[in-house]
């Protein structure tokens, strides 16, 4: 079994700890096999002349039974400070306080951004149940949920129909709600990738996951 570190956004933070987001899509690097002697390529997979298919190569994340370990942007004070009650975290420090926690605050203000997150301030730990490699346009509504989209009731003016509406923030009532869960979804990747990246449709690791309890 092996650990590695990953980040996430406040709102994916918030969705893993409410146990909506089971799973996470990442672009794939292309990669090169070197046991093809006329240099194949393409994407994360390269061609396999011996069964005319693809072959997966390794995903930078880990297989199944591998850990994650989430980085997400924090606050450590020293021991006297106390930043909110509530904010302590069983087996951890109590003046640690993590962003996500705190939705209405802004960047600065003292929040250490998750890249710099050591291992001993994370809070979540994922085991990893599967992983395979598809396009980014071949998902699904089942899946943009276990992408940690929110479905919430949507009501016209004129109070009929009735429909669902979707969106990976907090329904405030000025939110963008979304017809389908997987139109949210692109907004989301659009929103953390930049636009016109759905367009292109990369391949992407689709990591599946479960939250485990931290030592």
């Amino acid at each position: 079994m092996k650990e590695r570190p990953i980040l996430f956004s406040g709102p994916m933070v918030r969705a893993i700890l409410s146990g909506r987001k089971t799973q996470t899509r990442r672009v794939a690097k292309p990669g090169r096999d070197p046991s093809l002697l006329d240099g194949s390529w393409s994407d994360e997979y390269v061609l396999d002349p011996g069964n005319h298919g693809w072959l997966m190569r390794d995903c930078p994340y880990g297989e199944a039974g591998d850990r994650l370990w989430v980085r997400e942007a924090f606050m450590h004070q020293p021991a006297d400070y106390c930043w909110e009650a509530g904010v302590s975290i069983p087996c951890r420090p109590a003046h640690t306080a993590y962003r996500a926690d705190f939705p209405e605050s802004r960047p600065g203000e003292g929040w250490k951004p998750s890249i710099h997150m050591p291992r001993n301030l994370s809070r979540i730990t994922l085991e990893i149940i599967a992983v395979r490699v598809e396009r980014l346009q071949d998902i699904g509504d089942a899946d943009s949920l276990k992408e940690g989209i929110n479905c919430y009731p949507f009501v016209p003016d004129d109070g009929f129909p009735v429909c669902d509406g979707y969106t990976h923030k907090q329904d405030d009532g000025e939110c963008v709600l979304w017809p389908t869960a997987r139109a949210a979804y692109k907004a989301l990747w659009e929103e953390i990738n930049g636009p016109g990246s759905w367009d292109t449709n990369p391949w992407v690791w689709v990591v599946e996951f479960r939250r485990i309890d931290n030592a």
